[in-house]
């Protein structure tokens, strides 16, 4: 059994999700399928955020999970993908953020 350890950094997150996959057979090696089960999550997603707006709704017979499972399914295809390409989120994360500290960002009023 694998644990996820209590309050995991990301790169322990990462970690877990490789360990996880590899546990219960999942796809490891697979970077476009991956990135269709990616899309697919992020489709749930938007359905439960659709779900739970205000004045949302979704179809007769439609079934939307709830934000936070699916924000979880996302974070571990996002993780995933990171595996399957040697990318470790966090110096990825840090990296594009002093890319974007000099960037100008327009907002439009």
């Amino acid at each position: 059994m694998i644990d996820l350890p209590e309050k995991p950094t990301l790169a322990e997150i990462q970690s877990y999700v490789l360990q996880m996959k590899k546990a219960r057979g999942f796809n490891t090696t697979d970077c476009f399928y991956e990135c269709c089960l990616l899309a697919e999550e992020c489709g749930e997603l938007i359905s439960a955020v659709r779900k739970n707006a205000k004045g949302g709704s979704i179809g007769t017979g439609s079934v939307a999970g709830n934000v936070a499972d699916e924000l979880a399914d996302v974070l571990i295809y996002v993780c995933s993908l990171a595996n399957m390409h040697g990318i470790d989120l966090e110096t990825a994360l840090r990296n594009k953020e002093e890319k974007n500290k000099l960037r100008v960002w327009k907002r439009n009023a």
